[in-house]
């Protein structure tokens, strides 16, 4: 018997879990949730069975039968929390335990009312992925190990829950003034993707199997922005073959929430920044929305091979991208995300192992070193592999390698083998095992081109020259076109330039949070005084890890900014998720 993912307590060849049932009271005067959860194994079991948990407090461990099963809590480990080790009986099928979040639930981010929308209620959301579904409920907190789930959960009065499942109903909680919602999800799904939302939650159909879901003051702002995200839904079916989850609805998250999306499966949690008002930033949605197959459907066994999951989910969004925009759009995205891969590289050096894909990470939180790595350079392999084998070649084998490992969860390996039976000598032309178990890029990555690159790169180049863009430059600019100019600028402009692209541009006033940001990191690196408001107002009213790290560290860039990065952690602190919080309390240690 042996663990098989380094994040995880759970040895499979004890047994393995494969339908959990959670009765769960959301109590936001302690901040915790408690009750119990029945795990039922796949095949009768007995001796030892380990699970994880982090920060829970364990109560009664039961067989099906109600006899008591014995256990121990471990001392906790920084990454892996504290194992949960149970003592099974003869032919034991069924446990059931009591327990109890604590204030040390890394999943689960409690907010006040003055922290949402309305200001009027408080707010429950989780976020397990990637080892924290431990810190909400005891299970095999692995992406292995997959299991359907139901779900009733009980909430104050007033409040709505909604869950990455089916709803199955409401009633009237067994306390008085509560209520009691219902999920079933009858996929398996790993425990990262099981995922909580409670607070004033309303909805509105776009579509007979897309739903948005969002706080009533914002819910009208993005039905509207995500109206045509059912036409991106039949797209992706287009290429990748029947949707399988039946609905793909979506949950625009209060401002805390740290990503710009989480792909549950049946209820996809969004960024209140993807709120551009222009239906500029859907591409996430085609992120999210192309997990349904890459990464949901076909998992990485661990965080060690997370690429499996990013890298062909990015390649497949732009493939969703590609057929509603056109190529150059497509190319447009790609060369952002090699933008977003070189600044990787530089934080970690070229030759660290975490710019492998196959990432070692025995004893390291996956949290510590997570960047695009995983998401680009595989992009850039999987994006390789089609061209080498032709996109008509790789599209069919791709549709037999999604009906061949749906529901389950595979290695590097796995894939690997999988390629060279179906498309013999493909790893081998493409320099596969190089892309997946060396560091850096390879050097027959692809190369992205199209005339609207070209030109956006020229004007951007010719800044040191005296060039400047002139508004009839700009005029048909795209956002991504945009991002792309501030991001080639040189690190640094000179004061008047900035005075010239603010005041000639609006770029303070951008309603497009990409677009916004990346002015501001520009700005605030350059001096610019007149950014600090913009930067001030992103870095208390957005929490996504993407926007606070860079303009922490233009704050931090430049002596003069320090405090003011330092005093804005400290009145923020309490309100980021925790992700969030310690990204930037690394950033704050070093100056």
């Amino acid at each position: 018997m042996a663990r098989r993912d380094p994040h995880s307590y759970a040895d499979l060849d004890q047994g393995v879990v494969d339908h959990i049932h959670l009765d769960l009271y959301v109590n936001f005067s302690e901040r915790s949730v408690h009750g119990g959860v029945r795990l039922q194994l796949r095949e009768p079991a007995a001796g030892i069975l380990d699970l994880d948990t982090r920060a829970l407090r364990i109560g009664a461990c039961r067989d099906g039968g109600g006899g008591e099963v014995a256990y121990e809590v471990g001392e906790p480990d920084r990454v892996l929390g504290s194992r949960l080790r149970l003592h099974l009986p003869q032919q034991t099928q069924a446990i059931e335990i009591d327990f109890q979040t604590t204030s040390g639930s890394t999943a689960l981010d409690w907010l006040a009312p003055e922290q949402t929308a309305g200001r009027a209620a408080p707010y429950l959301y989780s976020q397990c992925q990637p080892h924290h579904a431990r810190s909400v409920f005891p299970c095999q907190d692995t992406p292995a190990a997959r299991f359907r789930y139901s779900a009733a959960v009980t909430v104050p009065g007033g409040l709505n829950a909604v869950m990455a499942a089916a709803p199955c109903g409401s009633f009237a909680g067994r306390v008085e003034g509560t209520r009691t919602f219902t999920f079933e999800m009858p996929q398996p799904v790993p425990s990262y993707l099981t995922a909580l939302a409670v607070g004033r939650i309303s909805a509105l159909d776009l579509s007979s199997r897309v739903r948005i879901y969002a706080e009533p003051e914002v819910l009208d702002q993005a039905a509207w922005e995500f109206a045509g995200v059912e036409r991106m839904v039949e797209v992706a079916e287009e290429i990748f073959g029947p949707y399988e989850w039946e609905r793909f609805d979506m949950l625009v998250m209060p401002f805390s929430f740290p990503f710009g999306g989480m792909e549950n499966p049946r209820l996809t949690f969004l960024t209140p920044t993807l709120l551009a008002g222009d239906r500029s930033l859907v591409n996430v949605v085609a992120h999210e929305l192309a997990h349904s197959w890459t990464g949901n459907l076909v998992t990485n066994a661990s965080m060690e091979d997370f690429w499996i999951n990013e890298g062909f989910t990015v390649w497949a969004e732009r493939r969703i991208l590609e057929a509603l925009e056109g190529e150059e759009y497509a190319a447009l995205h790609a060369a952002i995300g090699r933008i977003s891969l070189e600044e990787a590289f530089e934080r970690f050096g070229a030759e660290s192992p975490y710019t492998r894909l196959n990432t070692p990470l025995e004893g390291v939180d996956p949290d510590e070193v997570y960047s695009e790595i995983p998401y680009e350079k595989g992009f850039l392999l999987v994006r390789l592999m089609e061209q080498v084998a032709g996109r008509e070649r790789w599209d069919g084998a791709l549709r037999v390698y999604m009906d061949r490992y749906r529901f389950t969860s595979i290695t590097s390996e796995e894939l690997l083998g999988f390629l060279d039976r179906e498309l013999p000598g493909l790893t081998e032309a493409a320099k596969a095992r190089e892309w997946i178990y060396e560091p850096g890029l390879p050097d027959n990555a692809p190369a992205f081109t199209s005339p609207r690159l070209e030109a956006v790169r020229a004007l951007a180049e010719g800044w040191k020259g005296g060039e400047r863009p002139g508004r009839d430059d700009v005029a048909a600019w795209s956002p991504e076109e945009w991002q792309l100019y501030l991001k080639w600028l040189p690190q640094t402009i000179d004061l008047a330039g900035c005075r010239y692209l603010d005041e000639t541009f609006g770029l303070s006033a951008s309603g497009n949070s990409e677009i916004l940001v990346s002015w501001l990191v520009l700005a605030v690196r350059s001096g610019y005084d007149p950014a600090l408001e913009g930067t001030r107002r992103v870095l208390t009213t957005v929490g996504r890890q993407k926007f606070l790290r860079p303009l922490y560290q233009a704050l931090l860039s430049r002596e003069q900014y320090r405090p003011l990065a330092h005093e804005l952690f400290a009145s923020m602190r309490a309100r980021y998720h925790t992700l969030s919080r310690v990204a930037v309390e690394d950033l704050l240690k070093e100056c």
